[in-house]
């Protein structure tokens, strides 16, 4: 009996050793880095000043609906492929331009560094670069995105809050950094906000009766009207409450503004389904306004609707940054 338990111990050991010795090593790749929003595109300079680069800039730096002024979706940095070594293959996304080969896209992860997307875009014509651009933008831009959304939720994740409130009377946790404050907390709704250059972000998050929403041609009217009575319940204006020279009392809230049309469509959040609504904001009886992005998000489970929703206020500076961070903190949410 021993003998046999001796032997069956040798062919375990021989088989581990055999194991380690065939998997291969661990490839090292260093952190990856780069601003946000900010792409790294590796491309001859005759292609990137001609049709090509054309192409390219009207996918990647298409204007952001939702903005009070013009900010493209990503900021672009050419690189000739014959620089392309060392620290700047070390950006967090890349679209990498190959001639010669056949037309292909492939979607590549952790290539030079991590976490990095990069993506290829292969042909022998221009016009095959320029077809897969077309074809594909969607998809790219999508990739670019979700890994800047990552990245934000990984920064943030440094210097979590501790708000167990929120998870306490909503029964869901969203994930944000310590810098936010509650700025309102009522029942079942939360007001957070942070100061940032020349003004302030915010975050509100609230659950509404299941009955509340009704899926239909209106669904989208129904959560602006529900989204403009938060507004003047909870966010007024700096001259609500004044007295006009006539006499009578100014009121000021946040309401959504009705001459820009807001952006709707359908998304999943925390593998649920949400109604995705993103538009301008702005204060009645005042000149304050800015943007804003709304997920309404379908609990089945506790049959209720729960509300997220990120807006910021930042006069004469750019609103993007500001914006995907506000989203990223939205899609971290999770519904117990």
């Amino acid at each position: 009996m021993k003998n046999i338990l001796l032997s069956a111990l040798v062919i375990l050991l021989v088989f581990s050793c055999n194991e380690k010795k065939n998997k291969a090593p661990e490839k090292f790749l260093p952190d990856s880095s780069g601003n946000i929003n900010h792409v790294s595109v590796i491309i001859e300079n005759d292609m990137w000043n001609g049709r090509v680069g054309d192409a390219i800039r009207g996918v990647l730096t298409k204007a952001i609906y939702g903005l009070p002024q013009d900010e493209p979706m990503f900021t672009l940095s050419q690189i000739p492929p014959q620089v392309f070594s060392g620290f700047v293959t070390k950006n967090r996304t890349i679209l990498k331009i190959e001639m010669g080969k056949e037309a292909n896209i492939a979607f590549k992860e952790n290539t030079y560094a991590r976490p990095q997307k990069v993506v290829v875009l292969s042909g022998k014509t221009k016009q095959d670069i320029i077809s897969l651009i077309t074809e594909n933008g969607e998809k790219i831009v999508e990739v670019f995105r979700n890994e800047e959304i990552a990245e934000r939720q990984r920064q943030m994740a440094k210097a979590p809050h501790k708000f167990i409130q929120i998870k306490e009377t909503l029964g869901l946790t969203i994930q944000f950094s310590s810098i936010y404050e509650i700025a309102k907390e009522k029942e079942n709704f939360f007001w957070l906000r942070k100061n940032i250059t020349t003004g302030h972000s915010h975050i509100m998050i609230y659950d509404l009766p299941y009955d509340a929403i009704k899926r239909n041609d209106s669904t989208i009217t129904q959560i602006i009207e529900i989204r403009d009575s938060i507004g003047q319940q909870y966010f007024k204006g700096r001259l609500d409450g004044n007295v006009n020279s006539d006499g009578t009392k100014i009121s000021s809230y946040m309401i959504t503004e009705d001459a820009y049309t807001p952006f709707h469509g359908e998304a999943i959040i925390d593998n649920k389904p949400a109604f995705e609504t993103k538009g301008i904001w702005e204060l009645t009886n005042d000149f304050m306004g800015g943007s804003f992005v709304n997920y309404t998000i379908e609990d089945k489970v506790n049959k209720r609707w729960v509300g997220v929703e990120g807006f910021v206020f930042a006069p004469s500076v750019e609103k993007r940054n500001y914006m995907l961070e506000l989203e990223a903190i939205i899609k971290s949410i999770k519904i117990d």
